[in-house]
């Protein structure tokens, strides 16, 4: 980070400045590109999952309805249907349960993501116009 104008150790374009002689704009964009596609690993996976997970479990409530009906014939008693319509607000329930926080962690992570890269640019900036 930039702390009084000194980037710190830690930064992966310092890294860069220390392989070349020559800080260079494109070296330094391209060691940025290479910092966000490691930075961004795994945001994709929690975008996935959070979004599917409660369709998941829509499916398995659909599908554990349609049995509880498929089973009923015409014998239609509470005690029959209850345990098949447990089972799907079950499904239900762990979709849900899944999609909260994979969708919470996304969203804490694609804000230190961008808090990252606006950090990653200023030191780029800064190393520039050295």
């Amino acid at each position: 980070m930039l702390m009084g104008g000194v980037i710190s150790s830690n930064s992966s374009l310092n890294s860069c400045k220390e392989r070349t002689n020559n800080v260079d704009i494109n070296v330094l964009n391209a060691c940025l590109e290479a910092s966000k596609q490691k930075a961004k690993k795994g945001l994709t996976f929690l975008s996935i999952v959070s979004s599917t997970s409660p369709f998941i479990g829509l499916f398995g409530t659909v599908v554990s309805i349609l049995v509880a009906f498929s089973h009923m014939g015409n014998n239609t008693s509470l005690s029959l249907v209850a345990p098949a319509i447990s089972e799907a607000l079950i499904a239900t329930a762990i979709g849900i349960l899944v999609a909260i926080p994979a969708y919470s962690f996304h969203q804490i992570l694609s804000s230190r993501y961008e808090t990252l890269i606006s950090i990653l640019k200023m030191q780029r900036d800064f190393l520039v116009n050295d």
